[in-house]
């Protein structure tokens, strides 16, 4: 610690000055000055500019030498403060996405898994979601598609700047939109608290989407894809569209050869991407990511959905990931090689699943955007949120998509 003035320019060195009853004394003069004295200038008024005296812009720039150009050279600065934001940043991103040896994004799997649900009322069954993530939002659509909403209510969290999602009201903030909300089954503050309320307790991961049981005051599942195929096929009685079936028998054995391409080199792949700890790992899953979308972008030139005519829950899957490309993965994430838009028959494509009835409805993308580059803070430190682009206004992804008249050709997977 420094003492004094003993390491200040000489003609910044301030005499001592000694506190006295009604004033200050400076050794400098004979005479003591009252604070209150009429003799003393008046006040200036608060519309006025302060203007700096020499003398000040004189201390200022020896202060500013003195700091930068003699204590700790910018070199110097630069690396102290690159080595300490790297060790802190590898730390949060240890908290926030655990890595494998190599640096690589190893995703935590659901501790909750469902198969099956016997259901004689679905007065019991809650839907806790967040509109930025992708895996919630399947769960989103596949409910709005088949009609649940009345049968499987659902509360909207956001993400808290602590990385936790919360639950607070937000009014009108998107027209049309679903918006976050608070806790309309228990009344929590948090989801964390959702996740404790269940027989036993819980201390793990508090993830969405989740699917409560009231009756049980228990976690039914937290894994998306086994939450999909339940609202698929285990509450058509509580439908008011129970003929939709997003997987049906015949189709069942190419939805799952879709589904291990695009899970982990798609979904799972932006993830991979953006949270990548060595340059090895990105780079590896930078090139699955975009040899798999040119996979996809050459299937989709002859055949309207994944699996031919018909959409299927894979399709759910691989939109959800779509619709945020541009939004946020190719920026936050660093999926840079090229933008959906590049992509005419996979940006067609997803244009053709957003039209379809419902679905606009569950895209919130200011939400969407607010969600990683406000909260995902070792990624974007100053929390500046980009423009939208362009390509996500309304009108253009209502623009016709021409889909309609794609012949199906049965293409090879590999």
């Amino acid at each position: 610690m420094l003492a004094g003035n003993s390491l200040l320019p000489q003609h910044l060195v301030i005499p001592p000055v000694t506190t006295v009853q009604g004033g200050c004394y400076h050794p400098s003069k004979r005479k003591r000055t009252r604070l209150h004295s009429n003799r003393l200038q008046p006040m200036m008024s608060l519309n006025q500019t302060p203007q700096p005296s020499n003398s000040n812009s004189s201390t200022i720039n020896s202060l500013t030498k003195l700091l930068w150009g003699q204590s700790l050279p910018p070199g110097l600065l630069i690396a102290t403060v690159r080595t300490a934001w790297n060790s802190t940043w590898r730390l949060m991103m240890s908290q926030l996405a655990p890595s494998d040896p190599s640096g690589g994004y190893s995703r935590p799997a659901s501790k909750f898994r469902a198969s099956r649900l016997s259901v004689s009322s679905p007065s019991r069954l809650h839907l806790y979601v967040g509109l930025p993530c992708p895996w919630a939002h399947r769960t989103l659509i596949v409910r709005a598609l088949k009609g649940l909403e009345e049968a499987v209510p659902v509360s909207v969290a956001s993400p808290g700047l602590d990385g936790s999602w919360e639950f607070k009201y937000v009014r009108g903030r998107e027209k049309d939109k679903l918006n976050p909300t608070l806790d309309k089954a228990n009344g929590c503050k948090t989801l964390k608290e959702v996740y404790r309320l269940r027989n036993g307790g819980y201390d793990g991961r508090s993830s969405v989407p989740m699917l409560w049981d009231g009756d049980k005051r228990d976690v039914l599942c937290n894994e998306s894809y086994d939450i999909i195929e339940l609202f698929n096929s285990e509450l058509n009685g509580f439908a008011s569209n129970p003929n939709l079936d997003l997987s049906p028998p015949e189709l069942k054995g190419k939805i799952r050869e879709w589904y291990q391409i695009i899970y982990p080199n798609v979904n799972n792949g932006v993830y991979r991407c953006g949270f990548a700890q060595s340059q090895e790992a990105y780079d590896r899953a930078v090139n699955e990511l975009f040899n798999t979308l040119d996979k996809l972008e050459d299937h989709l030139g002859g055949s309207r959905y994944l699996c031919g005519d018909s959409l299927t829950l894979v399709d759910v899957c691989l939109f959800t990931t779509l619709i945020r490309f541009d939004l946020v993965y190719n920026g936050i994430f660093k999926c840079t090689k090229r933008k959906l838009l590049e992509y005419p028959n996979l940006y067609a494509y997803m244009r053709d699943i957003y039209q379809i009835p419902k679905v606009a409805e569950t895209c919130n993308f200011t939400e969407i955007m607010d969600g990683y580059y406000k909260i995902l803070f070792p990624l974007n430190p100053g929390s500046i949120r980009p423009i939208m682009p362009s390509g996500y206004d309304p009108q253009v992804l209502c623009r016709p998509h021409g889909r309609e008249s794609i012949s199906t050709k049965d293409h090879a997977l590999t």
